[in-house]
């Protein structure tokens, strides 16, 4: 760990060309924000649908955050120490886009009048590299926000171990939007108590507090002291302040900048702003202003008649190219020289920050593979993983690990982690039981770049942070996610911890690689592909029971990262096996007893189908051959495995939910016995 900063004590904020913000007219001002309200209720109008009340009753926030405050470069969406912005409340999508528009994005007029059309750059909630500048996908309530504390965080992290005296160069703030729903979601919950815990201090979040949501008026479902709530948290809290003051605004964001804690910033407003006939109610939220309505705000507003029309001088206004230069360059000089003092922290840090793994990661990962065979070791797959983590951590300074309160049984934690405390950097976390908090935070932290996080618990909780793996899958982003007692395998815990239907719900979300492992080769090489993937998330699916180390020849093992392979064949064979996890063992064991019987048996292993899917047809027939008949066996429901077997093959599976019992008995009893896959296996022969 280096010297820098840490949320506590900041290097103080100096006065540069880059920060220096001329004051604008309160009438300048002004007209930025209608502007804002003219491109929303136009967008939305031409394409029928979408949200306008949002936009317009937070656009005076969106000036006095963007004006004043943000640190950006509209040239380059990506430069590293940008301040980060959030929509959480995605469904406002308009108020971003105009603002990125207006400030001098690559998202032009007809981009804005393409608004919710198919392939814009303007999709009805905001998308990660779909739209430049946008940081996340947000539209699920609370997930914005979420990320937002995964991405103060990785900051704060960052920070501590790359900043030196005299060259802080992480330091930036994460700020967000939401709304009354963000705050109802309970996501909301888990990621605001632990951000206070951890006492992020550059994270500042702006309650756009309207009072509305669909279905009207809060007060009858919605009564939150949310100050208190807030302040119970950890949290620093301003407000209520006047929201469509920009000044009121920017003043509680410069007060916020000083706080030692996170800072919720409450800005009471009124939905759908400008709109004389509207303003104030329900029917704004989310469907279009109409022709008369329209008209009438842009007579309230002594706005010009024609749609999309916007004044040069209003573009002189909004303009942040220049300044948004001049602080990339500022930074740009100031990493030139950190390069010069610390030359090898530099070089680390660009690697990292462009998703690039080690030189010498694949000898490792071959080494850790190779060990793997020597020791023929029988143990856990979830110990087989957390011996995975512990043999590539050491040249993965980017691991940041974590789990939801069950670090001694999801074994993600290793030898050289560390904790994270408040005030404490580390690179292991322990969320606490906030399973779908975990798993948006951990987005957020690959989001912002800098980490390959991951984070565990038990496969059946994955259901409770379902929405985040949809969202990683979605935004294409490197977020692994580990869960282990994956079956009935589990054993006395009984049903509600036995995951049944949970492997293969997970196969169903595309762009997401789920491996379930059955040796301890198979677990290294999961992992191996999990952080070689940067194309999108993965899962990692473990037991908790231990399994027998699976001989195989060098072709199987070079063959065990394509997802599915022959790890036992038999001449002229006449049935396929095919099985994941704890079941390989078992399609083994009556491979053998089909043997004895004049049954020649292939065993397929298929870690992840999902990979197996992308390889070339001529390999996925070299492994399924046609005309043979062919044995599902694993220990879920049977419905996903007949894309594989055919109507005529048979799987042997669990559509029921599981029983409270020791594992031997459980898998005895629903039907994981040799003498059952035997009898199937002749089944689908005639034999």
């Amino acid at each position: 760990m280096g010297y820098g900063q840490t949320h506590r004590h900041r290097f103080p904020i100096k006065t540069t060309a880059s920060t220096v913000i001329l004051m604008k007219s309160t009438q300048t001002t002004t007209l930025m924000a209608n502007a804002i309200r003219a491109l929303a209720m136009d967008a939305v109008q031409q394409a029928n649908s979408g949200h306008p009340g949002m936009p317009m009753g937070m656009a005076e926030i969106g000036v006095a955050l963007w004006d004043k405050h943000y640190r950006h470069n509209p040239a380059n969406p990506g430069w590293f120490n940008r301040d980060r912005f959030l929509l959480s409340n995605g469904h406002g999508s308009m108020l971003h886009y105009a603002m990125l528009h207006l400030a001098g994005y690559d998202l032009t007029m007809d981009d804005l009048r393409a608004f919710r059309q198919l392939h814009s750059k303007t999709a009805g909630h905001p998308e990660v590299g779909i739209t430049p500048g946008v940081e996340t996908t947000t539209g699920p309530l609370g997930q914005g926000i979420a990320n937002s504390v995964g991405m103060a965080l990785a900051e704060w992290l960052l920070g501590y171990e790359f900043n030196r005296p005299g060259y802080d160069v992480v330091d930036h703030y994460t700020y967000a939007f939401l709304g009354d729903g963000c705050l109802m979601e309970g996501i909301s919950h888990e990621v605001a108590s632990l951000a206070g815990t951890l006492r992020l201090n550059k994270l500042i979040w702006l309650y756009d507090d309207n009072g509305i949501s669909i279905d009207g008026r809060v007060e009858g479902w919605f009564t939150d002291d949310t100050r208190k709530r807030f302040e119970a948290y950890g949290w620093n809290v301003i407000g209520q302040i006047d929201g469509h003051s920009v000044t009121a605004v920017s003043d509680a964001i410069a007060q916020a900048k000083e706080s030692d804690r996170p800072t919720l910033i409450m800005c009471k407003t009124i939905i759908g702003k400008g709109a004389p006939n509207l303003e104030g109610g329900d029917k704004v939220h989310g469907a279009p202003l109409g022709d008369k309505e329209i008209a009438a705000v842009r007579q309230h507003l002594l706005w010009d008649p024609i749609p999309f029309d916007i004044p040069g001088e209003i573009y002189e206004a909004w303009d942040a190219k220049a300044r948004g230069a001049a602080a990339e360059a500022e930074w740009n000089a100031k990493f030139a020289e950190y390069r010069g003092a610390h030359p090898e922290l530099a070089a680390e840090f660009e690697r990292r920050m462009k998703g690039e793994l080690p030189g010498n990661f694949q000898q490792t990962l071959d080494a850790a593979i190779a060990a793997c065979v020597e020791k023929r070791e029988t143990i856990a797959t979830r110990k087989a993983s957390q011996n995975a983590i512990q043999a590539l951590a050491p040249i993965l300074p980017e691991f940041l690990g974590g789990s939801a309160d069950l670090t001694g049984s999801n074994l993600t934690n290793w030898k050289e982690s560390v904790a994270v405390r408040s005030g404490i950097p580390g690179n292991h976390i322990n969320y606490g039981v906030r399973e779908f908090g975990m798993a948006a935070i951990q987005n957020g932290v690959a989001l912002h770049g800098g980490f390959i996080p991951f984070g565990a618990t038990f496969l059946t909780f994955s259901d409770y942070s379902r929405n985040a793996l949809r969202m990683a899958a979605l935004m294409k982003i490197r977020s692994l996610f580990v869960f282990t007692h994956d079956s009935i395998g589990l054993g006395e815990d009984g049903p509600t911890h036995q995951s049944v239907e949970h492997v293969s719900s997970l196969r169903l979300i595309p762009n997401l690689d789920n491996w379930r492992p059955c040796d301890t080769v198979e677990s290294q090489v999961a992992w191996g592909a999990a952080v070689q993937r940067k194309d999108g998330p993965s899962t990692l699916i473990f037991s908790r029971q231990n399994l027998p180390f699976m001989e195989r020849d060098a072709a199987a093992i070079a063959n065990v990262a394509k997802g599915g392979y022959v790890l036992r064949d038999a001449q002229d064979a006449k049935v396929v096996l095919i099985a994941t996890g704890s079941e390989v063992e078992l399609a083994v064991k009556a491979a053998d007893a089909l043997a004895a019987e004049g049954i020649a048996a292939r065993v397929v292993s298929m870690p992840s189908t999902d990979v197996f899917e992308r390889q070339e047809a001529s390999y996925k027939a070299s492994v399924l051959p046609r005309g043979i008949p062919r044995v599902a066996i694993e220990a879920g429901v049977t419905d996903f495995w007949y894309k594989y077997v055919g109507l005529e093959g048979a799987v042997v599976g669990i559509d029921t939910f599981g029983e409270s019992a020791p594992a031997p008995v459980l898998f005895k009893h629903f039907g994981f016995t040799v003498e059952n896959v035997v009898a199937k296996a002749k089944g689908v022969i005639g034999a």
